[in-house]
């Protein structure tokens, strides 16, 4: 495959199509927000929210799974549901606290072996399931599971730099999930050893090697870069030789990976051995792919070729423009009672 066709694969792919849908749906539920001065949500690109709170900040997320997913691969699903959810707290240099879930269902029997992959991946991962609502009378089985956790020091999709080194790191101690792109290294790795791994990116955090982080999603990686670039207002030039990937797997599928563990890095060059080293004492895969820069483009490199895959000056992909900074979220104080 050339890198022209790469290149028209990830555009055409789904999990970019799934991605590009965020920007219209959050301009919608903000349309009659003049000014964004009491704007009903805040900026928008980062794995969780990050709501300071005391020393340190409260991360919320969520996720829905794909139909498609829960009808041929129920467990799988529910499990898939609640390991997101953490990766997104651990991307935002979080520990995980607790999830709860919105389980719809055609009676109680089609919900079970979703319910018994969620049990199985909080078990594992060490999260409790603290509640959520149930509806048995639908017409379909339908997930969303929601998290929160906490953070002393935040990873986020808003502070990469120009001139910083654009970093990968994948556990390539997996396998494809058949015949999706989903490459799972969790449900058999040891409890404690999943838990150990995905602790790396909280110390990170702590120990200020990194500040900027994404959890590779359905957009695959170069999808992953997108979001991220367009947080941060930078373009980011990836060099598809650098990848880390199993000998075995053709590049453009694994370009579309939707790993168990998976995440991409924005890294000062000062820091860039430590953080693969820590990886590496992991015996998690981490390389540099790439470079952060200014000018607002993400373009793919491969075999003394470039080719640009998107320009976020002409096209937004996940934040309308008016959305593209950071922006404290401040919880409203409770109205305190009177007299």
């Amino acid at each position: 495959m050339t890198l022209d066709e790469i290149v028209a694969k990830l555009r055409a792919s789904r999990g970019v199509a799934h991605k590009s849908d965020i920007a219209p749906m959050l301009a919608a539920l903000d349309a009659n927000d003049a000014g964004h001065a009491n704007s009903a949500i805040m900026a928008a690109g980062d794995d969780c929210a990050a709501i300071p709170d005391g020393d340190g900040y409260l991360l919320f997320a969520a996720e829905g799974m794909v139909s498609d997913l829960i009808e041929a691969m129920p467990w799988f699903a529910g499990y898939c549901s609640v390991l997101v959810n953490v990766s997104d707290v651990c991307a935002m240099g979080g520990r995980p606290i607790a999830v709860v879930d919105v389980i719809w269902s055609n009676g109680i029997a089609p919900a079970a072996p979703v319910l018994e992959g969620m049990a199985a991946a909080s078990r594992q991962l060490g999260v409790p399931i603290v509640g959520g609502h149930s509806n048995a009378r639908s017409e379909r089985t339908q997930l969303a599971v929601a998290i929160v956790g906490r953070a002393q020091r935040l990873l986020s999709s808003f502070t990469a730099q120009p001139g910083e080194k654009l970093l990968m790191a994948v556990d390539l101690r997996g396998a494809f999930v058949e015949p999706y792109p989903y490459w799972n290294a969790a449900t058999e790795a040891p409890a404690q050893r999943l838990r150990d791994d995905l602790a790396v990116l909280a110390w990170l955090a702590e120990s200020g090697l990194c500040a900027t982080a994404k959890d590779i999603s359905m957009a695959g990686i170069a999808g992953t870069a997108m979001m991220l670039a367009e947080c941060s207002r930078v373009g980011v030039r990836i060099d598809l030789n650098h990848l880390p990937k199993p000998a075995d797997v053709p590049l453009a599928r694994w370009l579309e990976i939707f790993p168990s563990f998976g995440y991409l890095l924005s890294v000062r060059d000062e820091h860039v051995d430590a953080v693969i080293a820590r990886f590496a004492a992991r015996e998690i895969a981490c390389a540099a792919i790439g470079e952060i820069h200014a000018q607002p483009t993400v373009d793919l490199q491969w075999n003394g070729e470039t080719r640009n895959v998107w320009r976020l000056d002409a096209q937004p992909f996940i934040v309308p423009a008016d959305r593209r900074a950071t922006r404290a979220f401040e919880p409203t104080p409770l109205a305190q009672p009177t007299n």
